[in-house]
């Protein structure tokens, strides 16, 4: 039985991983294995931060809406306390958008929060 050794099979398949680690530094875009492991790293880099942005983000809201609302005279948790009581139904994401380019609805949702 003769060897068979997967040529163009093999080359194609490193091909494709060299593509996607196009960019990195140094032999990680142009030797198979420190590529591959580079690829590796990175792929997973990417899964977990698809997480982790989602987190990061609303923190970035939760800042935001607490020093617009502090600026209006209410905390953040009695602000949230507030709209939930006057079943004012808006995330945090818009509320920080409203604090960050419209003050003068924040301070009025500031209000209806109060009251």
């Amino acid at each position: 039985m003769p060897r068979v050794k997967g040529g163009p099979r093999t080359r194609r398949r490193h091909n494709k991983v060299l593509k996607l680690t196009k960019g990195q530094y140094g032999g990680k875009h142009r030797l198979w294995r420190r590529g591959n492991e580079a690829m590796l790293k990175s792929l997973w880099y990417a899964t977990r931060d698809r997480r982790t942005r989602k987190r990061d983000f609303r923190r970035l809201w939760i800042a935001r809406i607490n020093a617009a609302s502090r600026q209006n005279g209410l905390p953040y948790s009695r602000l949230i306390h507030g709209l939930k009581k006057a079943e004012v139904e808006l995330d945090r994401k818009i509320l920080a958008d409203l604090a960050v380019h419209d003050e003068g609805t924040f301070a009025r949702i500031v209000e209806v929060a109060k009251g």
